[in-house]
């Protein structure tokens, strides 16, 4: 049986590790062996990081919205239940986007909601 090396296929699998490593301080920016590893945990921390960003974003939606609450004189809770009792399909993504881009139409659907609960 002949002797296989494949140098160049290990070459070039070991150049693309490396690449995905570029910029890391350190073995892992320039060594295969802890390169490979970065790698791997480089991607779960992304994948992690991808899960926080939504968790983030809804914080970020219910912040704005308490605040914009606030200015109106009610309080989130009664507005979010307020909204499920009148029927206002509008996720708190959409309400925040409202409160800041239309006041106007975030005191009317405020006023909805000061109808449903009184």
């Amino acid at each position: 049986m002949p002797r296989v090396k494949k140098g160049s296929a290990t070459r070039k699998a070991r150049k693309r590790v490396l690449k995905r490593v570029k910029g890391q301080r350190g073995g892992p920016g320039r060594t295969y062996r802890l390169a490979k590893e970065r790698a791997v945990r480089s991607e779960v921390f992304a994948r992690v990081g991808r899960k926080l960003k939504k968790r983030q974003f809804r914080g970020l939606w219910i912040t704005r919205l308490n605040a914009a609450c606030k200015m109106r004189k009610i309080r989130y809770s009664e507005f979010i239940n307020g909204c499920k009792k009148a029927n206002i399909a509008l996720n708190r993504k959409m309400l925040s986007e409202i409160a800041i881009a239309d006041p106007a139409a975030f005191d009317a659907i405020v006023e909805k909601v000061r109808a449903v609960a009184a």
